[in-house]
């Protein structure tokens, strides 16, 4: 039985212009997860990462800080299936 899923991550607060995707990349790399990371339209950061449950729990934690200049607001995480859909761990535009 694998301990895999996916996670949609949804971020708000003051987490554009201040390198929360870069953030978010590099902890995504460093805890072996896979999938991308964008900023919308509205000011939130959204993230779709897939692999060990614990692992994208524990980026979730570290999304609450963020890098430096940003200030979280709310993390939100929405649990789906391991669909087994991603390489590496993008950067979206």
């Amino acid at each position: 039985m694998s301990d895999n899923v996916s996670a949609k991550i949804r971020v708000t607060g003051r987490v554009q212009m201040v390198g929360f995707r870069y953030f978010t990349r590099q902890w995504a790399d460093d805890l072996g997860l896979y999938g991308w990371v964008k900023n919308e339209r509205d000011g939130s950061v959204s993230a779709h990462v897939e692999g060990n449950k614990g692992r994208i729990e524990q980026l979730a934690e570290e999304l609450k800080s963020g890098p430096a200049n940003a200030r979280v607001e709310n993390v939100d995480v929405k649990w789906g299936s391991f669909m087994n859909q991603f390489r590496e761990f993008d950067i979206r535009h």
